[in-house]
Order: structure tokens, then sequence, then C-alpha cells
């Protein structure tokens, strides 16, 4: 791995102050999401490091700023921050550096600039949803939001403009992965009014919101009521990990539909998906009370695996040359 100077070096960033801009954006992202920078920096070629650094950061950066609040005060944040965002891209310049990465990224990136106005335009959706009442609905969150936001950081992996396969694939990933979210979160998301679970899918299962959020239906040796409600949750849980679980194997295509060198990153990303929903399917009904983590020894074991795989270069697929998935760090 080189070092951020040879990393910055190598993507031709040399300006002083892009070089600062970058590198505070880098500890940003290093700090809110260590785990997805430190497979960034093990398993990417250095040249595109600076870059998926600078979207992550402007992602984050555009969330910080709705995600609390009224709503009516977040609406207005957003157009505030879409205003400036707009300028910047109208003019070239920027007073934040957050955005003067991003500028500069989009100078050799140029795919990324329709996947910002995507998520911008997305943005108003994150921030006035509040649960789903049907399948639909929250399939229409997918389209609207989550995709687009991953295809901030997807679209930068491949060779210039995403191809309609590739977007297929990343649709397929990030519908398993933000499945994956809204079950895992569930403790936070109750405790802030918002479930990401659909109603229908809770009456599919005798279950409410409200009913959730009560503490019985975790308590142990119950009876009745709360034990039919624990059959439920843990019926739910079942019918999600299966659905979260189709999904993330079918991504595995995706590592097919990058150049070779950015196929180790692909695989990690998957396959750790895979391993938080074990965690949060072996969690079970504790989920009411706070996420699940996978295993560090094996997330470990996926990120020295595919550590040495990128330094051999190679490009194989999730089954080929003896870099697929251990059978304990599938989904």
């Amino acid at each position: 791995m080189a070092t951020w100077p040879k990393t910055l070096d190598q993507a031709g960033i040399t300006d002083p102050a892009l070089r600062r801009d970058y590198s505070e954006q880098r500890q940003l992202v290093a700090h809110y999401a260590r785990a997805e920078y430190t497979a960034v920096r093990l398993l990417l070629p250095a040249p595109l490091v600076p870059d998926i650094i600078a979207a992550t950061a402007f992602m984050h950066h555009s969330d910080d700023l709705i995600d609390q609040g009224p709503v009516d005060e977040r609406i207005a944040a957003l157009a505030d921050w879409e205003s400036r965002v707009h300028a910047a891209l109208k003019s070239g310049e920027a007073d934040e550096p957050v955005l003067r990465t991003l500028l500069d990224t989009l100078a050799r990136r140029p795919q990324l600039r329709q996947y910002v106005e995507d998520f911008l335009a997305g943005a108003p959706l994150e921030v006035r949803t509040t649960g789903f009442a049907s399948e639909r609905d929250f399939q229409h969150y997918v389209d609207g939001y989550s995709l687009p936001a991953f295809l901030l950081i997807a679209c930068l992996l491949g060779d210039g403009a995403p191809t309609a396969p590739y977007v297929a694939g990343c649709r397929t990933f990030i519908e398993a992965s933000q499945r994956l979210d809204f079950l895992n979160d569930l403790a936070e998301d109750l405790a802030a009014g918002r479930l990401g679970l659909p109603e229908e899918l809770l009456t599919r299962h005798g279950l409410t919101g409200s009913g959730l959020t009560g503490s019985g239906l975790t308590g142990s040796g119950s009876t009745g009521k709360n034990s039919t409600a624990v059959d439920g949750f843990r019926a739910l849980l079942g019918e999600q990990a299966r659905q979260i679980r189709a999904g993330l194997v079918a991504s595995y295509g995706l590592v097919d539909l990058v150049p070779a060198h950015n196929r180790p990153f692909v695989r990690a990303l998957i396959t750790i998906q895979g391993l938080t929903l074990r965690a949060a399917a072996r969690k079970g009904t504790a989920l009411l009370h706070g996420s699940a983590r996978p295993q560090l020894a094996a997330a470990l074991r996926v990120l020295v695996r595919e550590y040495a795989a990128a330094r051999r270069g190679r490009g194989t697929g999730p089954v080929a040359g003896g870099t697929a998935p251990r059978a304990d760090e599938k989904a």
C-alpha cells in the first residue's frame, strides 16, 4: 500500500492546496467510515483512492445535512446545499474543501457528474421517508435514493460511464445492502421514529411497528401473545435473511464487470456484507436492542485474502483463482 503522499502523487494531485483538501477529506472519511476506508486503502489502486474518498466525503457531507431535525429545516438545508453544489459545478470553483475535491475528481472522472445530479435529485426522498407501507414503496426508495448514492462511488470502479448491466448489478447489490441496513438498524431507527421494514411485511408476520418497541417482545420465558410476537419476528428475520442472501449471492456478478485491479475491493465489499447478515441472523430478537457486527477475525481474513489477490494483480471472479469466500464467510 502506497503512503498517502505517494497516493496523491500517483493520482496526479500535485497542487499543495488541493493536497491539503484531499488530506482533510481523507481524515473525515477515516473517522466516520473506518472499515470502508481501510478497504479502499488496501484494495484499490492508488490513483483511484483520492477520487473514491472525494465522492464518499461528498455523499456523507450531504447526508449529514439532512439527517437530523424537523423536515422543513432539512429540506431548506438541502435546497441551500444543492444550490451551492450546482454553482460549483457550473463555475468550476468552490470555497469548501469537500466541493473542491469533488470538482477535481470530476475533471478526471467525468462520469461522476450525472450521479452527483441524480443523488441530489433523490435526496428529498430520504428526508421525507419515515417508513414504507409496502414493498413497492421500499423499491421506490432504493431506486430514488439508495442506488444514486451507491453509484457515486460505484461509477468510479468501472472504465468510463457505467453500462446498463453494471447499473443493474449495482441495483441488485444495493437493494440487498439497504434491506440489510434497515434490518440491522432496527433499534436505532425505532428510537428515532423511523422504520425501514414495510408495514405489509410486519402485518404478514402478525407484528406492528409499535409492538416492536415494546420490551416484552424480547423477554424470555414468555407465552401467549408475546410468544406469538417473538415467533413472528423470528419468521420475519428468516424471510428477510433469505432475501438478502439471494441478493448478495447474485451481486458477485459485479466482480466480472469491473477492471481486474478493482475486483478484490468489490469482492470484499459483498463478502463483508454477507458476514454482517450472518451476525444479524444470529442476533435474532436482540436486534431490537442494537445492531450486529461481523466477527472481526472473519472480516480481517477477507481483507487479508483480497489484499494478497490485489498484490498479485489477480482479476478472478468469486469462484476461480482460489479467491472465493470461505464457507464460513458466506452470507
